[in-house]
């Protein structure tokens, strides 16, 4: 059984939840149902909202009861381990469930709407897409795996097939298609895989039926999606997008200097080691069976988030991937990229990336499950000897007015500044574009309170 102590003082989460009571018993088992599904889970009975916990007066018939419902209420039938535990004198019930094949449901629900999926720390019906992924989890047969019917070989880009294999010396024909995956049997004849036509399919057929893999990206003004400074949506097959993506971010990122004895070294802003290795992980393990969802790169003054739709695949979580246990969702894409080179071995990225921020002066990068998304932040360089790189062309038309002012008067408060600009502006917008140029290392202020004034660098 778990550390009782430490998991009453931990949050609730995707494997952890808290009840006050078996009063009503229904959220409860739509809890137990979305931890069998999903990645197992603890559920503590007897600790309130406010995190005291209250115990239980009479433990063993909870314990009767909670059994009994989920017998009677849950199909194919869980077996979760029930123990009683107590903590400063007060008992609590503690339901330890372990993920199994699914898909687990309340009989009262029925198999399509009664299925319900851990999304952070709460439990959601599944819906259509999850409750496709869970069947297909159980049938062990990926999304990427399966046929792509209307679609033969002739829907294949062969050049761009033959000029990516042509980067590891390999030939590729039909039946090297057929041992990746790319090409399916499907009745009597052979098909294009659903990875067969995110990876090489025509640019018009893979639009027409994966436009969710177009990577989008975005370099924000300050630290919200408030305003664009730079945008991009890649064309392509995701991998154009592993050659193309770092472009973007080379030219709305900048350059620490470190200086050493003798010369100075540019270092990136980002690792471009964890660039790399959590762009191709955001790419291969995205789920592509959701639609209108798309991976995204956004960039912002103070961090940088790669965003990749789905959830962790069923039965794996943040803690399985830290530990380094691997677990492919796109087979065929992830074989593709093994034979490419493009992958290490598997289950070894963020041993890879840890050690490579720590060298360099960077954060450790951070990995969030965001309901039906997974979202890893990266934080820059930590030296400070910052220089912007960033293209002039990126500034809006009044930051460029705001620093054509400096050089024409010199200091200036930001009042003074509002009075002078031409653009009719709001304060408060006038001092966020102030803070952008002080982030980008052109502006600095000289003084303290209301008397604030500002230069240029």
């Amino acid at each position: 059984m778990p550390d009782i102590v430490k998991l009453l003082s931990m949050p609730e989460g995707k494997t952890l939840e808290f009840k006050r009571d078996l009063t009503s018993l229904q959220p409860i088992l739509k809890t137990l149902v979305a931890f069998a599904n999903t990645a197992g889970g603890v559920l503590i009975i007897g600790r309130d909202d406010e995190g005291n916990v209250i115990g239980i007066d009479d433990v063993f018939k909870a314990e009767e009861k909670l059994a009994s419902a989920i017998a009677d209420s849950i199909h194919p039938p869980l077996m979760p381990e029930i123990e009683t535990m107590s903590v400063g004198g007060k008992s609590l019930l503690v339901v330890c469930v372990a993920h199994w094949w699914g898909p687990f449901y309340l009989k009262a629900k029925g198999p399509q709407e009664g299925v319900f999926v851990r999304l952070g720390s709460t439990s959601r019906p599944a819906g259509e897409e999850l409750l496709d992924e869970l069947n297909r989890y159980r049938s062990k047969v990926s999304f990427d795996q399966m046929p792509c019917p209307d679609i033969d070989i002739s829907g294949l880009d062969n050049s761009r097939i033959q000029k990516v294999f042509s980067k590891v010396e390999k030939e590729v024909d039909e039946n090297k298609l057929i041992s990746l995956g790319v090409l399916v049997p499907y009745g009597k004849k052979m098909v294009c895989s659903n990875g067969g036509v995110i990876l090489f399919g025509q640019d018009a057929l893979r639009e027409k039926y994966f436009s969710n893999t177009q990577v989008r990206c975005a370099r924000f003004l300050g630290t919200e999606k408030s305003e664009f400074l730079d945008q991009y949506d890649i064309e392509g097959s995701i991998l154009d997008a592993i050659e193309e993506i770092p472009k973007f971010i080379r030219k709305n990122t900048r350059m620490a200097s470190k200086f050493g004895e003798i010369q100075r070294e540019d270092i990136p802003e980002y690792s471009p080691v964890a660039v790399r290795e959590i762009l191709v992980n955001a790419l291969v393990h995205a789920d592509y069976s959701i639609r209108g969802m798309n991976p995204r790169v956004a960039i912002f003054s103070d961090r940088m988030e790669i965003e990749s739709p789905g959830m962790l695949p069923f039965g794996y979580t943040l803690d399985d991937f830290i530990s380094g246990v691997s677990h492919v969702r796109n087979k065929v894409i992830a074989r593709v990229f093994r034979e490419l080179r493009m992958m290490e071995e598997w289950g070894s990225g963020y041993k890879r990336i840890s050690e490579d921020s720590l060298k360099g002066r960077y954060d450790i990068p951070l990995w969030e499950e965001l309901g039906t998304a997974l979202r890893v932040t990266l934080f820059p360089c930590s030296i400070h000897e910052i220089k912007p790189k960033l293209e002039k062309s990126l500034l809006l038309p009044r930051q460029k007015e705001i620093l054509a002012l400096f050089q024409k008067k010199g200091q200036l408060t930001a009042k003074e500044i509002h009075a002078e600009l031409q653009q009719d502006i709001s304060e408060r917008l006038l001092r966020s574009d102030l803070l952008e140029l002080k982030k980008r290392g052109l502006v600095k202020t000289v003084g303290k309170g209301p008397g604030t004034s500002w230069m240029i660098t």
